[in-house]
């Protein structure tokens, strides 16, 4: 292993902890955006980006121990389906991410609608509790 493989181990490992960290923390966001019902766009955009380039340090790092370890004839086939799945889904994130900055769009919120005794509920239909 040179100091290049090392270097890029630390990163890989480095960016995959910070994806990981940063993944929980939207989770717990979207938890509660959820209860209340109104979610972003935007940061839903956001949160599938993330996820994609978080599958995508995994592999890069699987990638990076493997070609040091001699694997990576074995495992190789399965690592570039992962990586490309990954890259298109980061690849995607990317491009509504995009989208929606350049259309000005970053505002739009999600009213999720609530079903309760068999009758929808929208956020603009009902201002408190019955």
């Amino acid at each position: 292993m040179n100091s290049i493989d090392i270097v890029l181990l630390i990163a890989y490992s480095i960016s995959l902890i910070c994806a990981l960290l940063l993944m929980a923390a939207l989770y717990l966001y979207f938890r509660r955006r959820f209860r209340a019902r109104v979610v972003s766009l935007f940061m839903l955009a956001a949160f599938f980006f993330l996820g994609a380039y978080t599958v995508k340090m995994a592999v890069a790092l699987w990638i990076r121990f493997s070609s040091t370890s001699g694997t990576e004839a074995m495992l190789g086939p399965l690592q570039s389906k992962i990586w490309a799945i990954a890259q298109t889904g980061t690849t995607l994130g990317l491009v509504i991410l995009t989208l929606l900055i350049y259309t000005r769009r970053q505002d739009l919120f999600v009213v999720l609608s609530q079903i309760r005794k068999g009758r929808n509920r929208h956020a603009d239909s009902h201002t408190g509790p019955k």
